[in-house]
């Protein structure tokens, strides 16, 4: 499976100098270990635990599991027994045992260039501390779910550590998503509590957090689930108390007449609240199964799905994925660019680092504004070395060429990094070519949210990089590529992406839905983990991800349902079916289609094609907003009435290359979508 030393031929490699300091400076130290991690994983991933807290230790199988749902039920369990608290190790056992209290955790970046903090572990530790004093006054226990519906500063940390540190379990929910889409997370996971803040800034746009949070728990209570309890941040508006219970500064673009709902029966003032709180709290031993977080992902069926991570699991491999993929040492400066809302923040801006004791970049802000060289600017600023982006946003930036790269130094870039989606070839080059200078590896990291951390990824020093593959597996992660039928395929193929057994961090279960996880996950081949993604596999051994095999789109590295976007058009009244494929896309990678069959007497016409997308956008977020809507009067259909998608993604993509249509019940329908399609984005 691993080629047995370092491909050569076509292929990049590090610097002399990074290897001399890489925890993994060769590939024949990678295989070797790797070999370790899959044979003997209680023995590698042991020493890995070593160097975290345990109250007690574990009693059973470091590593117990069943994959194969024709031998019983789906579990995965790690170090079974053990209890530790994972706030603990990555704020107390920084600060007291490594004494790493005055290092910078966080340089917080604003929306406008001048509005900055930087927050050391010790204070970070004082504020979780404080607001967990505070969650545990409004009564939230071990077991809890709290939602968080933040903006990117420095208390979003503060509010999911705090929940860790008391057992509590925290359900983010990306701050772009709609009052509709907050409603249902916060329904699914039965949350106590809601903690949002008053409102931000996207670049110049401004949005009124507090009131789509409002909007949602009405929501909630029309559904008769009422949610008594919610802490608001002010972040725009101004605060007397700000001085005391904040970590991040009043904004330099302050909003003070923004108009902030308030209900006194439900609301509270974040820094009322923690102004008054004490800064010792114990923190609450936690069994290394216990849950740590449900996270939502978009799922085919349209509803989506609550992932659930525990304590320990995702503990090691956060902590161990960060080290090694960005090969991190204690002088880095570390920027992950996402949002905590996406799983990418969960792991490589809040857990992972913070278990390394790093120092990292926290940005509120967009890549292009207030110019299209902000990113590297924020580079030069603190001495970036190490850069985590998505290719989304390499490819927008590469629209206006080099000189705004080329304004700043960025000589302390050492190691660049992709995540979200796959990257394709051009911009893998201008990103290691134009950013890096070709003396910065390119990390091409794939996984999910239901992975936790990296599963495929180059190690910097180690791995010899092609530009657009994921390269070879992280310690633990054992690959296939399997047929439809099922059977696993050898050398150079394609098929469906699988993994043979777990390691630490996996998904335990879908929240409330075990067997949706299981459905979902590992009926369609038993004995596997099903990805839900399609993967080549080169003469050399290097693994490609070629995209979702599923009815799922990759749009700006965020992952949606199709289900889930054509139930947001049919709910208008005069749409009567739609259907929604993807179309390349040159900044977003994959554009959403919409084809919409309307209402016997509905014509077609420019105000009902706003008010589907905004249908849209209300329902799930801005991020789902179509960028092609159709009218289709029929859609290609099989004989038992079954939408041929596959056909719909040729029309999108004007490829009159249909292959086999022989089941299609009318093929008058595809002619006209043809000559009707759209050229230009809605």
């Amino acid at each position: 499976m691993i080629p047995e030393k370092a491909p050569g031929g076509d292929v990049l490699h590090a610097p002399g100098d990074l290897k001399k300091e890489a925890h993994i400076p060769s590939f024949e130290k990678y295989k070797e270990l790797y070999i370790k991690s899959v044979e003997s994983p209680e023995e590698f991933w042991a020493d890995v635990a070593k160097d975290f807290f345990w109250k007690t230790k574990y009693t059973g199988k470091f590593l117990d599991y069943n994959f194969d749902v024709t031998k019983g039920e789906i579990y995965i369990k790690c170090m079974e027994g053990a209890t530790t608290n994972i706030c603990y190790n990555v704020l107390d056992r920084n600060v007291h045992e490594r004494k790493l209290g005055d290092r910078v955790a966080f340089y917080w970046e604003g929306n406008e260039p001048g509005d900055e903090k930087t927050v050391t572990y010790r204070e970070l530790l004082q504020q979780v501390c404080k607001f967990a004093n505070v969650l545990k006054s409004q009564g939230v226990k071990k077991g809890d779910r709290v939602s968080i519906y933040m903006p990117m500063v420095v208390e979003l940390v503060v509010a999911m550590l705090a929940c860790a540190r008391i057992g509590a379990v925290h359900s983010i929910v990306f701050a772009g998503f709609s009052s509709e889409s907050l409603c249902e997370r916060i329904m699914d996971s039965q949350c106590c509590l809601l903690i949002t803040a008053d409102g931000f800034y996207r670049g110049d746009k401004l949005i009124n957090l507090k009131l789509i949070a409002d909007e949602a728990l009405k929501k909630c209570r029309d559904k008769s689930f009422p949610v008594e309890k919610c802490i608001m941040l002010k972040h725009l508006t101004k605060e007397d108390e700000a001085s005391s219970g904040s970590l991040s500064p009043p904004a330099k673009r302050a909003c003070p007449d923004l108009q902030v709902p308030w209900n006194p029966e439900v609301d509270m003032c974040w820094h009322s609240l923690i102004g008054g709180a004490s800064e010792e709290c114990e923190p609450v031993w936690c069994d290394s199964e216990d849950p740590l977080f449900i996270l939502y992902t978009s799922g085919s069926t349209g509803k989506p799905k609550g992932v659930l991570h525990t304590v320990s699991g995702y503990m090691l491999y956060t902590a161990s994925t960060f080290k090694m993929v960005f090969d991190y040492h204690s002088d880095d400066v570390y920027w992950c660019t996402a949002d905590i809302g996406w799983i990418t923040g969960h792991s490589y801006i809040t857990y992972g680092p913070l278990a390394n004791g790093a120092t990292s970049v926290l940005f509120e802000g967009l890549p292009t504004y207030p110019d299209v060289s902000r990113m590297w600017e924020i580079v030069d600023k603190y001495h970036v070395s190490k850069f985590y982006t998505a290719p989304t946003a390499i490819r927008l930036l590469m629209k206006y060429g080099s000189d705004p790269v080329h304004k700043y130094k960025r000589t302390s870039l050492k190691i660049l990094g992709t995540v979200g989606e796959p990257i394709n070839p051009e911009a893998w080059q201008w990103y290691y070519n134009v950013v890096g200078e070709k003396r910065c590896p390119v990390v091409d990291t794939f996984w999910q949210t239901e992975t936790g951390g990296h599963v495929m990824t180059p190690l910097p020093a180690a791995t010899p990089m092609k530009p657009g593959s994921a390269t070879f597996p992280f310690f633990g992660v054992v690959p296939a590529i399997l047929n439809e039928s099922g059977e696993e395929l050898e050398g150079p193929s394609e098929g469906y992406l699988v993994f043979k057994q777990p390691w630490p961090g996996v998904m335990r279960t879908v929240y409330g839905n075990h067997l949706r996880f299981e459905t979902t996950y590992f009926k369609k081949f038993p004995g596997y983990y099903v990805t839900g993604d399609g993967c080549r596999r080169d003469k050399d051994g290097y693994y490609w991800i070629t995209g979702r095999i599923d009815d799922m789109l990759n749009v700006s590295g965020h992952l949606l349902s199709t289900a889930e976007v054509e139930s947001a058009l049919v709910e208008h009244e005069a749409v009567a079916e739609a259907a929604v494929v993807g179309r390349p896309h040159p900044v977003k990678g994959e554009s959403l289609y919409c084809f919409v069959t309307l209402n016997d007497g509905i014509n077609y016409n420019q105000k009902l094609e706003a008010e589907l997308k905004k249908q849209v956008r209300e329902k799930i977020g801005a991020i789902a907003t179509p960028d092609y809507i159709q009218n289709a009067p029929g859609l290609p259909k099989t004989r038992s009435g079954k939408i041929m998608r596959r056909v719909l993604r040729k029309i999108a993509c004007n490829e009159r290359d249909l292959g086999d249509v022989s089941t299609l019940a009318d093929s008058s329908v595809i002619e006209h979508l043809f000559e009707n399609r759209c050229y230009t984005a809605v």
